[in-house]
């Protein structure tokens, strides 16, 4: 299988590096095929010109799309899965991944009478928030985010969908635990926890 992972994060100093990384490892562990975009490290523009607004605006295919955004359409269209691993920033993916929806889902290829997008076998989500799961406002954030990514943003455009949410995995704020001798914190026990889960997710695909 060939997986396509659209990551999203300005920092190498996070849990969702560690979190990406761990799924290429179980990936590769597995045998699987995997190609990264990067959207920092690519320096995606995420903001939408003139030319795009009025080519979606008014479905008008006649209108030239992007160089940039054709590479990452030729990316969705040669592979079988595609992974999006972000944080969540206020019950959003952070702007950049937002923007590549909005710039690579076109008409015509995404959607449209006869769009040449290929329906995938699985969009999988991995997702890291601040908050507690356990708490009711952050279940209702999580709906949310589920109805906007899995029900409009990917639709029939995979045969599987899901989304993973970690939680409870901001710095300080709440989530470190008080820390007894010899016992680790909170936020330490979830990190062992959820890179062991991404690894056997990316294995086990």
């Amino acid at each position: 299988m060939k997986v396509l992972i659209v990551y999203c994060h300005p920092s190498n100093n996070s849990f969702t590096y560690r979190l990406k990384e761990e799924f290429i490892r179980g990936l590769v562990a597995a045998g699987h095929q995997y190609e990264v975009s990067d959207l920092y490290r690519m320096n995606f523009n995420e903001t939408l010109s003139e030319n795009e607004y009025l080519r979606e605006g008014f479905y008008d295919d006649r209108l030239t799309i992007p160089e940039d955004v054709l590479v990452e359409q030729n990316k969705i269209n040669t592979a079988d899965m595609i992974t999006f691993i972000y944080p969540v920033f206020w019950t959003e993916a952070p702007a950049k991944l937002v923007g590549w929806i909005q710039r690579v889902f076109t008409f015509g290829f995404a959607y449209g009478d006869a769009p040449t997008m290929k329906q995938l076998d699985k969009a999988l989500f991995l997702v890291c928030m601040g908050g507690n799961l356990n708490d009711t406002v952050r279940q209702e954030q999580v709906k949310a985010m589920k109805t906007v990514m899995l029900g409009d943003r990917i639709s029939n455009r995979a045969k599987e969908k899901e989304m993973i949410v970690f939680d409870q995995m901001t710095r300080e704020y709440g989530n470190e635990g008080k820390h007894e001798e010899g016992k680790q914190g909170k936020r330490e026990e979830n990190i062992i926890t959820f890179l062991k889960k991404t690894y056997e997710i990316g294995y086990g695909l």
